[in-house]
């Protein structure tokens, strides 16, 4: 039997908050505040924004978002897994969950911004976007170009 199971989260939950925080840190850690675009609890809490969680029986060891942008469009947010739970493809299972429920409500394009080669901690997540189909895009609207960023998308 699977013992993971995705579902809608409250990212301001105190079982699911740590993981929002984790990320959090992790990205201003590795990022310039003026390249850093990782929404806090409260903002992934926005009526915009689809937040899921990632358990294992109810242990969260992930999370994930997708905001919607309009036209069709939306905006994977806040993927974060866990440093003791990686490995294991459960990133790439938050990913396949996030577009399939942007698809199921109309989404035809998933959009992302993520760290660029310039900085060396987002590789693993470049990768993981490049495999499952991501490929460059120009900047997601309210976002500018930036050399430490990259931009991705997927049609649905």
């Amino acid at each position: 039997m699977d013992r993971i199971r995705i579902r809608p989260a409250d990212p301001t939950d105190p079982a699911i908050r740590p993981i929002v925080e984790s990320h959090l840190a992790f990205t201003r850690s590795v990022t310039p505040p003026e390249s850093c675009h990782a929404l806090g609890p409260e903002a992934l809490g926005g009526p915009d924004v689809r937040f899921f969680a990632l358990l294992e029986d109810d242990r969260p060891l992930g999370i994930g978002a997708f905001k919607r942008l309009g036209e069709g469009r939306a905006e994977l947010k806040s993927m974060h897994v866990l440093a003791a739970a990686r490995g294991r493809g459960l990133a790439e299972r938050m990913v396949r969950h996030l577009e399939a429920e942007a698809r199921a409500g109309g989404v035809t394009v998933v959009m992302l911004e993520t760290g660029s080669d310039r900085l060396p901690a987002f590789d693993p997540a470049r990768r993981l976007y490049e495999r499952l189909g991501y490929t460059p895009c120009p900047p997601i609207p309210g976002y500018v170009e930036d050399p430490l960023s990259v931009f991705l998308q997927r049609a649905l």
